[in-house]
Order: C-alpha cells, then sequence, then structure tokens
C-alpha cells in the first residue's frame, strides 16, 4: 500500500507496518501516519459487520447441515471468521494508543 502500511488479506484492511520505532519518526510523518490509521481505522466495522453476516449465514449452513464432517468444517469457518473479528477489534482499539504516542 505505501511505506507505512501493508495490506492484510485475512482481515481485509491495510496494517501498519513501521520500519522504525515511533520516536524516530518526524512529527510530520507521525501525524501523517496517524491520520492514515484514522482513515483506515474507520472502515474497521465495516469488515467487522461483513464477516458477522458470513458468519450468520454459516450458522444457518450448520443448522441445517446433517453431515458430521460437513459441520465441523463450518464450525471451523465460522471460529476463523471469529477470530478475524477479534482481531479487528483489537487493530481497532489500537488507535487509542497512537493518540497517546501522537499526543507525548
Amino acid at each position: 500500500m505505501n511505506r507505512y502500511f501493508a495490506w492484510d488479506d485475512r482481515l481485509g484492511i491495510p496494517l501498519p507496518a513501521l520500519r522504525l520505532a515511533w520516536e524516530q519518526y518526524g512529527e510530520a510523518e507521525r501525524t501523517s501516519i496517524v491520520t492514515q490509521w484514522e482513515i483506515i481505522r474507520g472502515t474497521i466495522p465495516d469488515r467487522v459487520m461483513a464477516f458477522e453476516r458470513v458468519i450468520n449465514a454459516k450458522q444457518t449452513e450448520l443448522f441445517e447441515e446433517e453431515d458430521f464432517e460437513r459441520s465441523c468444517g463450518i464450525n471451523a469457518d465460522i471460529a476463523e471468521l471469529a477470530s478475524r473479528i477479534n482481531d479487528l477489534h483489537i487493530w481497532y482499539r489500537m488507535n487509542q494508543d497512537i493518540e497517546n504516542k501522537r499526543h507525548s
């Protein structure tokens, strides 16, 4: 994406990929990074909702599935999607850490 962020296929958003310690970036660079992150961060709730829709569809599929092995596969898919949602929530809260660094 750019030198500060790299696309993450699993989560469907760019994630920070900083090569230096935060303090090694100049003030203008830090401001630019935080601004870009705030834009990316704003897309996270939409990503979460998209994953939740897929989970809901898979739960419906699971409810109707009679084959045990297929049910296990659907359960694994649901668990992976839930893990992605959890990771997105963690990245969403990361903004607090960046904001604290920006103001220090």
